[in-house]
């Protein structure tokens, strides 16, 4: 089981955060969205924008978003401390979220976790020695009809097997760029393989468009004939 998350205690590393200029204009932004007085209600985007520049939620970040907020720091570790995409604690340059859930399991995420280890030689919830990756087991990601599926930072990689997990690993740990999506070449959510329906073109006679004699389309379409 996965241990409970816990607010980490201070120690010399976990120094003071401040957002830098860019992201305090995002921050700004955000706020600008909420009345005065509800500056809590932006919490959430808050943490997500001080994690994309900081890596992960230290002490230094709840305190500087709940100044922000201006909220208690305790209302806003309530919120890191329910929501699992906060990273209580440093990770690697990148996140690899293996969904283990019923969907991605019936279809072969213990191939996945295989690839994973072999590529990676860490377990759930550690990180490689050259800081690369951090590998995470993580519940339903929404993409059960393209089962198995990994999510790497904010990408989805869908319609995974063993092979394509490890070259989609390998590319990761080696810098290499690479394409989100299914990798199975699926239309997005459709079903895979060719298409048994819809094959012509819907709004046209040949794909089953019908137009009703006393239609005025019906006359439209009679007169272009001529």
């Amino acid at each position: 089981m996965t241990a409970a998350k816990t607010i980490p205690e201070s120690d010399a590393a976990d120094a003071p955060f401040a957002f830098n200029e860019a992201s305090l204009a995002e921050a700004r932004r955000i706020l600008a969205k909420y009345p005065e007085g509800r500056e809590r209600s932006a919490v959430l985007p808050l943490l997500d924008l001080a994690q994309r520049q900081h890596g992960w939620i230290s002490r230094g970040v709840v305190e500087a978003v709940a100044e922000l907020a201006k909220t208690p720091p305790i209302r806003v570790w309530e919120v890191v401390t329910f929501y699992t995409m906060y990273n209580q604690g440093r990770i690697g340059r990148h996140h690899v979220q293996i969904c283990t859930n019923v969907s991605c399991w019936l279809r072969g995420a213990d191939e996945i976790v295989r690839a994973a280890r072999e590529v990676f030689g860490v377990e759930f919830g550690q990180t490689t020695d050259d800081g690369t990756a951090t590998v995470s087991e993580v519940e339903c990601l929404g993409a059960c009809v393209n089962a198995p599926m990994v999510q790497i930072d904010d990408d989805y990689h869908e319609d995974l097997d063993y092979e394509s997990a490890k070259a989609l690993f390998h590319a990761i740990r080696q810098g290499h760029a690479v394409q989100a999506g299914s990798w199975a070449k699926r239309q997005c959510s459709a079903p895979a393989g060719e298409r048994s329906t819809l094959t012509a073109d819907p709004t046209t006679p040949e794909g089953g468009k019908w137009i009703a004699a006393d239609s005025p389309a019906a006359g439209a379409s009679a007169g272009g004939a001529k």
